[in-house]
């Protein structure tokens, strides 16, 4: 895939970062980079999303690196949040969105987007806490 660089420094910035960012942080990580607006991070992000390498948190207003390989497709990305140390965790799982599917079929639905967000604790912090 051909990038512009906006979006190749907001994709690695993502990716470095490891976890959600604004897009407010990733302007204020990359001015020094030259991006200086906040247009150029929308465009880059909007780019990227739209080719399955970055997402957006909706719960969080937030974005974040892609780590599966299928998102492109049809799949569903599911996203898991801790609400301890604020780890996101993605997974990509066949039956659900064969489950979604078949749920949006019956009622005559065409889902253009999946996304599934789960507000939790991961193992990590329930080891923590123990």
């Amino acid at each position: 895939m051909d990038r512009s660089r906006n979006e190749t420094l907001v994709f690695e910035f993502l990716e470095a970062a490891g976890k959600p960012a604004s897009a407010y942080e990733i302007l204020d990580a990359l001015r020094e980079d030259g991006l200086r607006a906040p247009l150029q991070i929308y465009r880059a992000l909007s780019k990227l999303i739209e080719s399955g390498t970055v997402h957006r948190i909706e719960s969080l207003n937030a974005f974040v690196a892609c780590k599966h390989q299928e998102c492109g497709g049809n799949e569903v990305s599911i996203f898991m949040l801790c609400e301890r140390c604020d780890n996101v965790t993605e997974a990509v799982d066949t039956s659900t969105a064969a489950a979604l599917a078949a749920l949006c079929a019956a009622r005559n639905f065409n889902g253009t987007r999946q996304m599934i967000e789960l507000a939790g604790v991961c193992a990590a912090c329930q080891t923590a806490q123990h």
